[in-house]
């Protein structure tokens, strides 16, 4: 199994910019802690995880709010998506009911 290293991590974002490194690891653990998902298939801790993403340039200065934003309209999607279907399911019990109460 391979490690990953700050310098693996710093190729990335730009030699010796340890700061902005920290920045855009932070900026992405938040991310998952708010349900995004990892880019990589490992099973590891998630800043190690993070760190895999960095390296593996998935994650960079330059796509980091994309990847905010595309995880915003997921979630509005599923969100919009739920609830259709509780006004679907709602709908079809009031029509059940309406059929009970004529019956």
């Amino acid at each position: 199994m391979a490690r990953i290293t700050v310098e693996d991590c710093l190729k990335v974002v730009g030699n010796e910019n340890r700061f902005a490194l920290i920045h855009l690891a932070v900026e992405r653990i938040r991310q998952h802690r708010q349900g995004a998902p990892f880019l990589v298939k490992r099973k590891n801790k998630e800043v190690v995880m993070t760190l895999r993403e960095i390296a593996a340039g998935l994650v960079t200065p330059e796509n980091i709010i994309e990847l905010r934003r595309q995880h915003r309209e997921f979630l509005a999607a599923e969100r919009a998506k739920r609830r259709e279907e509780e006004e679907k399911a709602a709908a079809e019990a009031a029509g059940a009911a309406a059929e009970d109460a004529a019956a």
